[in-house]
């Protein structure tokens, strides 16, 4: 990819970020980062080049829940003081809380340990997908909402480039579209159909032409890109919990989630203290009246 052609977003200095209208959600001019910031681990102001080498591979091997080659990764991180990391995701509504938090201590990690982090906004794909009604202006509004959510949580945007699935597809069309045209080619439209599920859908579901071009056009991204997109699929609003909803609202619904007493496998509760309260604040407190056995 030749990355001196991109036009990536600009991460503008918050204090001068315009007020964003999204349908009927109005953006103010973000937020600082919070007060309390990530652990030392994971903090923006690490400088990578204090960092040793195996201190690098720790920060991004910390990221993923399986690396494949550990050896490659660390391999990498010796040769290339700053290597490409890419992520990628569609603007189709609000943002879950594991999508806001976990991606930004996870980006500032990446960031810390010397990377930049380019992230795929795949607008196109969120309109194929019909989502937003199909309006490519109001799905472009709900990307920008997204990043200025990331800006305000606390992400650091200093190495962080996000690209338009739209604007780098037009720019290099003499690439990708025969790219996609072969994946097309080379297989049956069952199975294409079967990829229904990466974009939230089943194979049962009525889908549109457009929605054909779908997994066409992801298979495509891995070359074009020359590596992966991670998607995130949709949960239920009732219980999931949005980066924009009130203190009431995370109280009611963690008050109701699934939480079986002695079970960890599976227990949401469990995991959002594993990944999101204890990288964020290192400790998780219990408050329990002295008859139940205290605080723990």
């Amino acid at each position: 990819m030749a990355e001196e052609e991109q036009q990536p977003i600009p991460a503008t200095d918050s204090s001068a970020s315009p007020s964003l209208d999204v349908g009927s959600v109005s953006l103010d001019p973000p937020l600082p980062p919070p007060s309390s910031a990530p652990s030392s681990s994971s903090a923006p102001g690490i400088v990578f080049s204090r960092l040793s080498l195996q201190e690098r591979f720790a920060l991004v091997r910390s990221v993923g829940e399986e690396c494949i080659q550990e050896d490659e990764l660390l391999n990498l991180l010796a040769k290339k003081p700053n290597p490409v990391c890419y992520d990628g995701f569609e603007p189709s509504g609000r943002m879950h809380i594991a999508q806001g938090v976990m991606k930004a201590l996870n980006v500032n990690k990446l960031t810390s340990a010397g990377c930049t982090v380019k992230i795929w906004i795949a607008d196109w794909f969120a309109q194929l997908n019909n989502k937003m009604g199909g309006d490519l202006k109001k799905i472009r509004n709900i990307g920008r909402y997204l990043i200025e959510i990331w800006r305000a949580v606390g992400m650091n945007l200093d190495n962080v480039v996000f690209l338009w699935s739209s604007d780098e597809i037009n720019s290099r069309a003499h690439e990708y579209w025969p790219l996609v045209m072969d994946i097309a080619r080379r297989n049956t439209l069952p199975r294409i159909i079967r990829c229904s599920q990466i974009m939230g859908r089943s194979e049962q579901d009525e889908l549109t032409a457009a929605q054909i071009f779908y997994p066409c056009m992801q298979c495509a991204d891995i070359f074009f890109l020359k590596q992966g997109q991670e998607k995130m699929s949709k949960s239920d609003p009732s219980s999931s919990i949005y980066m924009e909803d009130e203190e009431a609202d995370v109280n009611v619904k963690i008050k109701k989630a699934y939480c079986p007493p002695k079970v960890v496998e599976g227990n949401p509760c469990l995991e959002y203290i594993k990944y999101i309260v204890f990288p964020w604040f290192g400790s998780f407190e219990v408050v329990r009246q002295e008859d139940n056995g205290g605080n723990k």
